[in-house]
């Protein structure tokens, strides 16, 4: 090639691939992240002392509709270790959790919006969502742990004064039995709503997004 610097040729076709994989590569990182931040934990993976009675995976809830494929309660596996924390607390005093719902998809809520768009009871799907978008809320009660019932005033999903949580025209069971329930939540970092007596936020929830994830089912 005489006094000429020699150049490396490098055909165009490789270049393109190699940007191809380092982009394929990127993405994947940023999804790898992504599904660990939004992954979710199974309560009954954690403890079998839960009960369950899965509400909106049967028509034996306000919509009169099944809106989820399968009876799971899936959590933010901070806000899961806190549940069963809970429970444990519950059990010393001769009662045991029955969980109604948990991590909720956005797609759901929607559905929930569109029957009752009514913020008191039903977040609103199009602005911030329920706390349960987040898989940091928990619907539940208390049982014994016979499983019999715990009377609260109304029944889960009553939407009226009777749910109020300030609402204290009930008998002195009545009373005492929410103050037991609240009090053993708030001491594991959950926090009330007024409107509703089963529903409980796991105070540290900012930081976690909204979610539309489908819920695993079995056979699915």
């Amino acid at each position: 090639m005489g006094d000429k610097e020699a150049k490396l040729m490098i055909p165009r076709s490789f270049i393109s691939s190699i940007k191809t994989i380092f982009s394929c590569f990127c993405l994947t990182l940023i999804y790898s992240h992504s599904f660990a931040q939004d992954s979710l934990v199974d309560i009954s993976e954690l403890s079998t002392t839960f009960n369950y009675e899965i509400r909106y995976a049967t028509s034996n809830n306000f919509s009169k509709e099944k809106l989820y494929n399968c009876s799971m309660c899936l959590l933010r596996s901070e806000v899961a270790t806190a549940l069963n924390e809970a429970n444990k607390y519950f059990y010393k005093k001769g009662y045991r959790i029955k969980i109604y719902d948990c991590y909720r998809p956005l797609d759901v809520q929607k559905k929930m919006w569109e029957k009752v768009p009514n913020p008191s009871y039903v977040a609103n799907p199009y602005t911030k969502g329920s706390i349960h978008n987040k898989g940091a809320a928990i619907d539940l009660t208390l049982e014994t742990l016979e499983g019999c019932y715990v009377e609260m005033g109304s029944d889960y999903d009553y939407f009226g004064k009777e749910a109020h949580i300030d609402n204290l025209n009930f008998s002195k069971d009545v009373l005492d039995n929410r103050k037991t329930l609240m009090a053993g939540m708030r001491k594991f970092g959950f926090q009330t709503i007024r409107t509703e007596w089963w529903h409980f936020n796991y105070k540290k929830n900012s930081s976690y997004p909204t979610l539309n994830q489908p819920f695993p089912c079995p056979n699915e």
